[in-house]
């Protein structure tokens, strides 16, 4: 027996912070009864509906995915813009993605139908890194501000691993960031700190995994070393 959230995130039906709130909404019944109370007990033996469907665990498949421009990262969108997730057109499992990109932020985007890894890879504990390749408008000053913490807008601190200035001239600056954290909006709410504006952002990486070589736009299987590594992850204690 495992709590109710974690049995639906292991089937693969979504992350276990979205089954906790399909939970909260009187969603999910189990064995016919709606169940509303997190931690509520059960097993894959029970018959677990969810939305009017029934609860099947699917085999976990992992995917990496390089956003392109100007598409959403969510599975619906009600705005009608395109979905990332459309671009895995052969992919037949309910997958999701893990975290998000911004609508014009392109790169390393990964899917999966594996919940406890999806919320493993998005808690902040488990300080996932992620490089992105950052475009500036003109030449960028002050860069070394990013040696130590910046105040974002909400006043809250966001500290950058390691960077790297990759070209600068009069017309734009390109900056190799690295970060370990995951607050929203995160390096255009860095550079706007220092008075700077980002016109291209593209993450090159998620968790090691990387987009290069892989075109916008496609996608790949993660291969068995990669999901391994994922797995093997652990957070700070």
């Amino acid at each position: 027996m495992e709590r109710l959230q974690k049995v639906i995130a292991n089937a693969g039906y979504c992350s276990r912070r979205k089954a906790e709130q399909l939970i909260s909404e009187g969603k999910v019944s189990v064995n016919g009864e709606i169940v509303t109370k997190l931690g509520t007990l059960a097993s894959e033996k029970d018959e677990i509906i969810i939305e009017g469907k029934r609860l099947f665990k699917e085999k976990f498949v992992y995917y990496l995915l390089n956003k392109p421009r100007n598409c959403v990262t969510t599975n619906k969108d009600d705005r009608n813009r395109p979905i990332a997730r459309d671009f895995l057109k052969d992919v037949k499992e309910r997958i999701y993605p893990v975290g998000r990109l911004d609508f014009d932020t392109t790169g390393a985007l990964l899917f999966t139908n594996d919940g406890d890894l999806t919320n493993k890879l998005t808690h902040p504990r488990y300080q996932v890194k992620k490089v992105y390749i950052v475009t500036l408008k003109g030449e960028a000053k002050d860069l070394e501000r990013l040696n130590d913490p910046v105040i974002l807008d909400d006043g809250s601190k966001a500290t950058v691993k390691e960077y790297e200035v990759l070209k600068k001239n009069k017309d734009k600056t390109i900056v190799k960031l690295t970060l370990m954290e995951g607050k929203n909006h995160e390096v255009k709410r860095i550079f706007e700190a220092l008075g700077e504006e980002v016109i291209k952002l593209n993450r090159e990486s998620f968790a090691d995994i990387s987009t290069i070589g892989l075109k916008e736009g496609m996608y790949r299987k993660l291969r068995d070393n990669e999901i391994k590594y994922l797995k093997s992850l652990k957070g700070e204690k």
